[in-house]
């Protein structure tokens, strides 16, 4: 059997803890921040758990 791959789009996008839980960043982080308030872009900053429904899928592509 060969090896499978990672897929490329999602180990930029997810990581996994070392309890295993699938984390990823949250959206509205990425440019027209002068206009969002420092309280939304510091919430947006933290890492959010994947929903439990693609966690499955997600770590399939991630090979884990």
């Amino acid at each position: 059997m060969p090896k499978n791959k990672t897929h490329s789009g999602a180990k930029k996008r997810f990581r996994v803890t070392g309890s295993g839980k699938v984390m990823r960043e949250q959206a509205n982080k990425r440019h027209l921040l002068e206009h969002k308030s420092s309280k939304r872009t510091r919430r947006l900053s933290q890492d959010q758990a994947v929903s439990s429904a693609d966690v499955k899928t997600i770590k399939k592509m991630l090979g884990k």
